[in-house]
């Protein structure tokens, strides 16, 4: 059994996680959250005492560090009592947050993967460049870490573990994200700009025929029918949950397609054309230097501002096609988020919903000891079950869509 909680981060993401926890609270004891401006982690903690979300009286505290300082970062463990850390700051802090947690033995829990400030895109797979060259030293130290359970990377990686259950053999996996929503902005990015943009504009990989593929984004686009939402055009993008899926089942192709408007791609083409969502710096004419994509950074909403005016709705699904009992069989297992409904309940608008939500989920899992391996994992190597049958209790409902018709995931 684990107690006590430290969140590490202050966006959007991390709104919908505290205020999770708060829920919870009684099943993970004393909750702590940390970013390197305590203004923003207090401001976060004052939206959960607005709501009333604290289902037993107990401990929420800010705290001020900055995740870089892996040695910082071990002593607000220490002084927390903290035996459970959910990382949801930004992606470049996964190593010094984890390293962290090796050295002071708490669990580990993240929702995508490292990535290196100085490095866009880097070589395939993702995961062994950063986080598995640490799975001998977890495994050591008796470390749980489980890497990427947000939605996708997380929830996603789940649904593939429940098709394999249902197959013979899997010969595909196409995880398709579309927002079907509107935020009513001229145009912004649903998170941290600077990591979202980094998603798109280098190389394209995917999984395929047993080998890595390379494309261009935006290059190769597919209309996607899906509940809820209908007809979505949407386009193969590389992503983090690829990297780990395609070493579980490399005979499989495995996809990663998100939906894009024609007003977004068109804004990007032309930003990413003119150079400003480059990460070197420049110097104007007065001589300072700027780093063209860090403005673009600064001159955008805050993502997390998006919340109150989003309308409309989510859809996120793994469709997976393969063969059982000599027989072809296509499964599709999905979500649906209403923008609306999320920031009713949290105050987050219903992409940081779906992110955060399940880190939650597998932090309850860990503290009662159903997942807790004392290990490094990626989600989709854990018993599904619970998980799933957790997160329909959460607000975080998966449903089935094949050939006995659409219903509820349950286990």
């Amino acid at each position: 059994m684990k107690r006590n909680v430290l969140i590490i981060g202050a966006g959007g993401v991390a709104q919908v996680v505290a205020h999770k926890c708060a829920r919870y609270n009684d099943r993970l004891g004393d909750l702590h959250i940390a970013s390197r401006r305590r203004a923003k982690a207090e401001a976060i903690i004052e939206s959960v005492r607005e709501k009333g979300a604290m289902k037993v009286p107990g401990v929420f505290a800010a705290h001020a560090v900055d995740a870089m300082d892996s040695a910082a970062v071990a002593r607000l463990i220490r002084q927390t009592g903290a035996q459970i850390v959910i990382n949801v700051g930004s992606s470049f802090v996964n190593m010094t947050v984890l390293e962290a947690c090796i050295e002071t033995g708490a669990a580990y829990l993240d929702t995508a993967i490292h990535e290196d400030p100085a490095k866009v895109c880097e070589t395939p797979p993702w995961y062994g460049n950063y986080e598995w060259q640490r799975r001998d030293r977890c495994s050591a130290a008796g470390v749980t870490a489980i890497l990427g359970i947000g939605f996708d990377p997380g929830v996603v990686n789940v649904w593939a573990r429940v098709a394999e259950g249902m197959m013979d053999r899997i010969d595909s996996i196409d995880i398709v994200d579309i927002n079907a929503g509107s935020h009513g902005k001229y145009f912004a990015t649903n998170f941290d700009p600077e990591i979202n943009f980094r998603e798109f504009t280098g190389t394209v990989y995917s999984w395929q025929q047993g080998r890595w593929q390379e494309n261009r984004m935006f290059e190769v686009g597919q209309t996607w029918d899906l509940p809820v939402v209908g007809a979505q055009k949407a386009y193969l993008t590389g992503h983090d949950e690829v990297h780990s899926l395609s070493a579980r089942y490399p005979q499989a192709d495995v996809r990663f397609w998100m939906g894009f408007g024609d007003h977004y791609i068109n804004v990007f083409t032309v930003l990413k054309n003119l150079g400003l969502l480059s990460e070197r710096p420049v110097k104007t004419a007065e001589g300072q230097e700027v780093v063209p994509l860090k403005v673009v950074k600064a001159v955008l909403p805050d993502p997390a501002s998006l919340a109150p005016g989003y309308s409309g709705k989510t859809c996120i699904a793994d469709v997976v096609r393969g063969e059982k009992a000599g027989r072809p069989v296509e499964i599709t297992l999905y979500n649906v988020a209403d923008h609306k409904e999320a920031y009713d309940e949290v105050g987050s608008q219903g992409i940081s919903y779906t992110a955060g939500v399940p880190p939650v989920a597998a932090a309850i899992l860990v503290a009662e000891g159903t997942w807790d391996p004392g290990t490094m994992v990626n989600a989709e190597e854990l018993d599904p079950a619970p998980f799933i049958n957790l997160l329909n209790t959460m607000g975080l409902p998966s449903r089935i869509r094949d050939a006995a018709g659409d219903r509820p995931l349950q286990f």
